[in-house]
């Protein structure tokens, strides 16, 4: 059951520099979720046995509509019962990604946020702040341009959330 008015994450909230990877290997967006959930295994975010569940819920979700947002992002996400925090990674490709997005356009930013299941609202709060905050062009200009992820990490730790 939800439990009413739990704050949101901001990206800064739920990255560290081993989750951020400055060149993708992806070359689709099936590829990206993969990769970026590789990432959190290898990090211990998410435990070894969980990978395909949770790979599958991605999937599930991003097969009902893509998260290919504008503007270069796409933000494949979903709710599942086998992470106890709010967990995410984040993603740049110097070639672009097909993300079959809404406008179109091939992405370049992917971040992928995982919300523990029956925390609705906090899944539906944190998509939204990171997603105002990908819109902002000089914010995702930086994170384009940055040349590692420390860098892309204390640019992310100085945004505030419009």
């Amino acid at each position: 059951m939800p439990v009413p008015n739990q704050p949101s994450l901001d990206l800064g909230d739920i990255l560290n520099k081993d989750q951020i990877i400055t060149d993708l290997r992806a070359t689709n967006r099936w590829e990206a979720i993969d990769e970026r959930i590789a990432n959190r295994v290898e990090t211990g975010k998410i435990e070894p046995e969980y990978r395909d569940a949770i790979t599958a819920a991605v999937r599930k979700r991003e097969s009902s509509m893509s998260t290919g947002i504008g503007f270069g992002i796409g933000m494949p996400h979903a709710s599942t019962d086998l992470i106890g925090e709010v967990v995410g990674a984040l993603g740049r490709s110097k070639q672009r990604i097909n993300f079959d997005g809404m406008d179109g356009q091939p992405v370049n930013l992917v971040i992928l946020p995982l919300v523990p299941q029956g925390q609705f609202e906090k899944h539906l709060r944190t998509v939204a702040n990171i997603a105002r905050l990908l819109h902002k062009a000089d914010f995702r200009r930086s994170l384009e341009q940055s040349p590692e992820a420390g860098t892309i990490l204390q640019i992310i730790g100085h945004q505030q959330i419009p």
